[in-house]
């Protein structure tokens, strides 16, 4: 079982981002997907979560309105278009994932270790 996220970078505040996570070995449409981010000296954030099923989106309020989460189980992968992105967004951002999109977005927590990914890393300059 593998997560990978991509499309990590530097920006300037103001700017777009779109990450991409990439699921494999585990039947994709049946779990939810999240993402997380982590900033220095700071705890782990849920910022999203798409459900497993019927596309049900959550969103952090620090978020809402410039973050989209979407889903192509074509292609095992979710999708994180970050736009407006502000100085505060900077972190390493994580996708996980669960068969319940209730227990990553509520608990934040995924009941398998293994469906986390190892991270990519946003910047948004001033």
């Amino acid at each position: 079982v593998q997560l990978v996220e991509s499309g990590g970078g530097l920006v300037q505040a103001g700017g777009s981002l779109r990450l991409s996570c990439a699921a494999s070995g585990f039947p994709f449409e049946d779990y939810a997907i999240g993402w997380f981010r982590q900033a220095p000296g700071k705890e782990r954030e849920g910022v999203s979560c798409i459900s497993e099923n019927d596309g049900v989106t959550y969103y952090a309020d620090s978020v809402k309105g410039r973050f989209t989460i979407s889903r192509d189980n074509a292609k095992n992968t979710v999708y994180l278009q970050m736009n407006n992105l502000k100085p505060e967004d900077t972190a390493i951002y994580y996708c996980a994932a669960d068969r319940s999109a209730e227990r990553i977005w509520f608990l934040q927590v995924v009941l398998d270790d293994d469906l986390w990914g190892q991270g990519t890393q946003v910047t948004v300059s001033s």
